[in-house]
């Protein structure tokens, strides 16, 4: 038989995505709600309780609303929001973190998909925590630089506006008072102490991203050679379908990369970079903030919920 989805927000671009990834699969069914209908509480609780998964792709305020709806039902609930990331009765949707994470993912009734930020924050520092090479307490930095679709239907239509201000040409900084709404889960997952210090950059292109994390050797108390690091992370993500850790490079080559931020666009692939040497070194997180950062994360998690290969529908 068939399972029965419903995706919540679905005209949004997160929701739309998802769409996109399950409508040829044969193994699912759709629940569709009208124009007319697809706000009405009523007609959304009705179609929560018919599904078997519902994605949640709706700001925090509406995701809390259709958790509510759905009250005690038997149904699995995949929240794209911000809405559910730190809460501990919800499974954290990065299943590659550790083997804990993938359990909690694959026996919860409700998974938090993580941002696409904290995606690329928390596959860096994460690892380096809990393996014991950078102290809980140290003050971590993060750069980070993103397309657009980022910023959702109403950034989309300023950016491809033909009218749109000059300055929407250039890359642009936000998020200065540092208090980017990825902030409490970059921390609380990644296992620090403190706040990091969180710059994020917009720019002139549709979707992907890197998020840059450098760590300074003197400040961590640690020796950080890039093939200690390299080695903990390649040990680390060995045989995963989504994360591939990446050789590392000598020192004339680190010097020649030029590291695109769109290579993985349309796909739920994560790629990581060690540079840097023993005093210095700089890990980047490359990602399609709207694939492994957003709708390719949620469909990974269904699968893995349900029982399947998580690669169906992702390669």
């Amino acid at each position: 038989m068939a399972v029965k989805i419903f995706i919540d927000g679905q005209a949004g671009t997160t929701g739309l995505r998802i769409h996109e990834r399950l409508a040829d699969r044969n193994d699912l069914t759709m629940i569709t709600l009208t124009e007319e209908t697809r706000k009405d509480p009523e007609a959304r609780r009705a179609a929560i309780l018919e599904s078997d998964v519902t994605f949640l792709c709706l700001p925090d305020d509406a995701a809390r609303e259709a958790v509510a709806l759905a009250g005690d039902a038997d149904v699995r609930i995949i929240d794209a929001s911000t809405a559910h990331r730190t809460n501990p009765d919800w499974a954290y949707g990065f299943p590659e973190l550790s083997p804990e994470h993938r359990e909690k993912i694959r026996h919860s009734k409700r998974v938090a998909v993580p941002g696409c930020y904290a995606s690329g924050f928390a596959s860096l520092v994460y690892p380096m925590v809990h393996s014991g090479l950078l102290p809980k307490d140290y003050p971590v930095q993060c750069f980070a630089m993103s397309g657009y679709s980022g910023g959702g239907k109403k950034m989309i239509a300023e950016i491809e506006s033909p009218d749109r201000a000059p300055e929407l040409y250039s890359p642009r900084f936000y998020g200065l008072a540092n208090n980017h709404k990825h902030l409490p889960e970059m921390q609380k997952i990644s296992g620090l102490e403190k706040k990091p210090m969180f710059t994020p950059i917009v720019d002139d292109y549709y979707n992907g991203m890197v998020v840059c994390v450098p760590i300074q050797a003197a400040i961590s108390g640690f020796s950080l050679e890039p093939e200690r690091v390299q080695e903990m992370l390649e040990r680390h993500y060995a045989g995963s379908n989504f994360v591939h850790v990446q050789p590392l490079k000598t020192p004339a080559e680190m010097t020649a990369t030029k590291l695109s931020c769109n290579d993985l666009r349309d796909t739920n692939q994560m790629e990581i970079f060690v540079f840097g040497d023993a005093k210095q070194i700089l890990l980047c997180s490359r990602l399609d903030n709207l694939g492994k950062g957003a709708s390719g994360a949620a469909v990974q998690c269904m699968n893995i919920m349900l029982g399947l290969d998580e690669t169906v529908g992702l390669l």
